[in-house]
Formats: C-alpha cells, sequence, structure tokens
C-alpha cells in the first residue's frame, strides 16, 4: 500500500475522521542527466557557500528573507513550523459549494484522502455520499511541508479526492498579462459555423483515448540513436488562417467532423479543402532538422565510451 505524505483529521460540523494524504497522479517523461558537450562529465548542483566556495551540508542550511539593502532575516524551520496555522493537522472544511461554481483555473494538483481508521471509516463514507449526491465540494486549508494550502474535498466513486488550489490572488489578471483581447464575436455566419463545428466535433470524455505521443517519440529517439540510426525530423509549421478565408475553412472543417462522426470518409474534397491543401503544399517548409546518430563502433556517444570503458576495467580486474 502506497505510503500517505500527510495525516490528520477532517473536520466537518462537530464530526473529524482521521484520514491520510497520497498522491493521486504521476507524471511519465523520461528523465535526463546533464553532462558538458563533447565529454562524459556529469554536471552536479551543489550547495556551495558563495564566499568561502566550499559545500555546505543541507542540516546546517537555514532560510533567510531578503528585506532589502542587503539585509536578510534569518528564519529557522522550528520557528515556521510553529507559526503554521493548522498545527493540530487539521483539515477543516469551513463550507460546502457546489462544484460547477469553481473555475478550473483554481486546482492545482490532485491526491486522494483515505480514512486511517477501520473505527471511523463509516464517518469518511457519510461525508464521501453526502458530497456525491450534492454535488458540493468542501473548502478547507491545511499545511503541508511548510506550506498553507487552499483545498477543495469531493466524491470521485468510493474515493475522496483532495484538490490543492491557488488563492485568489495568485492567479493573475488576463488584462494584465496579455494586454487587448478581441472582444465579443458579433456572430452572424461565421459565430454559426463555429458552433456547427463545436457541436459536430463533441463527444464524451474518455481519458483513455489520449497518449502522450511526445514522450513515445523521445523514448524511440533515445532507442534510435542508441542503434546507431540516423534520424531525420521534418516538421512543417502550420499557416494562419486568413479573414476571407475563414468562413471556407470552418465548413470544410464541420463537413469533415461529420463524415468522421458518421465513419465515413468525404468522397472528395470540397474546395476549401482543395485550397487549403494546396497552402500547405507551397507554404514556406520549415527547414528540416536533422539529426544524425554516428554509426561506427569507435565513434558511439561519450556516454557509450564511458560504459564500455568501466566494462573493460571490471574485466580487468576481475
Amino acid at each position: 500500500m502506497a505510503r500517505a505524505i500527510w495525516s490528520g483529521y477532517i473536520s466537518f460540523g462537530l464530526v473529524s475522521v482521521p484520514v491520510g494524504l497520497y498522491s493521486a497522479t504521476e507524471e511519465h517523461e523520461l528523465d535526463f542527466h546533464q553532462f558538458q558537450r563533447g565529454t562524459s562529465d556529469r554536471v552536479r548542483y551543489k550547495r556551495v557557500n558563495e564566499r568561502t566556495g566550499r559545500e555546505v551540508d543541507y542540516d546546517k542550511i537555514v532560510k533567510g528573507h531578503d528585506v532589502g539593502g542587503g539585509e536578510y532575516v534569518i528564519v529557522e524551520q522550528e520557528e515556521l513550523a510553529d507559526i503554521a496555522p493548522g498545527r493540530s493537522r487539521l483539515l477543516e472544511i469551513t463550507r460546502f459549494v457546489d462544484l460547477d461554481e469553481i473555475d478550473p483555473i483554481h486546482f492545482q494538483k490532485s491526491y486522494y484522502l483515505a480514512p486511517t481508521d477501520a473505527e471511523n471509516a463509516s464517518s469518511y463514507g457519510l461525508l464521501r455520499d453526502a458530497l456525491a449526491k450534492t454535488n458540493r465540494a468542501g473548502i478547507a486549508s491545511f499545511v503541508m511541508r511548510s506550506k498553507e494550502y487552499l483545498a477543495a474535498i469531493r466524491a470521485d466513486g468510493k474515493v475522496l479526492v483532495l484538490e490543492t488550489m491557488f488563492f485568489a490572488d495568485e492567479i493573475r489578471d488576463p488584462a494584465k498579462e496579455l494586454g487587448d483581447l478581441p472582444g465579443k464575436s458579433s456572430g452572424g455566419k461565421q459565430l454559426s459555423m463555429a458552433v456547427d463545428l463545436v457541436e459536430a466535433m463533441s463527444g464524451d470524455w474518455r481519458p483513455g483515448e489520449y497518449k502522450d505521443s511526445y514522450t513515445e517519440r523521445v523514448k524511440k529517439l533515445v532507442a534510435d540513436k542508441r542503434k546507431g540510426k540516423e534520424i531525420v525530423f521534418n516538421e512543417e509549421e502550420p499557416e494562419a488562417t486568413t479573414t476571407t478565408d475563414l468562413v471556407s475553412a470552418l465548413r470544410a472543417s464541420v463537413e469533415a467532423a461529420r463524415a468522421r462522426r458518421a465513419g465515413k470518409t468525404p468522397a472528395k474534397k470540397t474546395a476549401a479543402a482543395k485550397k487549403t491543401a494546396k497552402k500547405a503544399t507551397t507554404a514556406k517548409k520549415s527547414p528540416a532538422k536533422k539529426t544524425t546518430a554516428k554509426k561506427s563502433a569507435a565513434k558511439k556517444t561519450t556516454a557509450k565510451k564511458t560504459t564500455a570503458k568501466k566494462a573493460a576495467s571490471k574485466k580487468k580486474a576481475a
């Protein structure tokens, strides 16, 4: 069974339920180490005293806040723990809100909550079922790893899910960040066709249908380079649809989407589709990115040389 990364109590009203917090997600990107180009030398990060140049042990490091003028206020970890709200490890629900009212931009990361005491498991189930029946989320705050989090607790099947959330003042104002944005559409034929396209491309949410194709391509790249294969990538940059071509592009897109939903392939391309295809052919092509892996055994990557050298050394030692 997974190990809880936080444990405490959910409190709602006068009811307290002992729970543990567990990671609900994991990422599957490939890990890469850093090397100095042209060598097999790893690049590592160290905590170094900038005055002496010497490495500092982690347990000898304290935090300091810059208050200006080159002055810092040093704060100990114990002092941060002492002032942390919820020091009793309390996850207190202060309000229940309709899930549909929460803008998804507030959600940060998902965790599972599970009961840690069999005797109180029924209270856990009661809260879960009440949230599911009312489509509500319990809003709470708690402290984990010296940081206070706003949280929404919701039901998902047999489990309670805790979503850590951004506070309101942590969400940037798009008007300030992005400047002028287009105003509301004037409607008309373009909007009508855009709505038709959205409807034609609509369907049920099936998360299992979506795969991380980029990570798979990275794995293939690594495997091909290891085998000494020549690697060539050709990628064309898409061309923006002009205002004059917008209606034609929308119409062709709607037809294609409807044909896909009906399980048919259009017998022939529409004029707009042909025009779009012609543009793609005549558009400026980005220069192909060509990466050639070195083929001969003598010219394998430096990292491979290191492996071979280590193997030879071990053999000699034996």
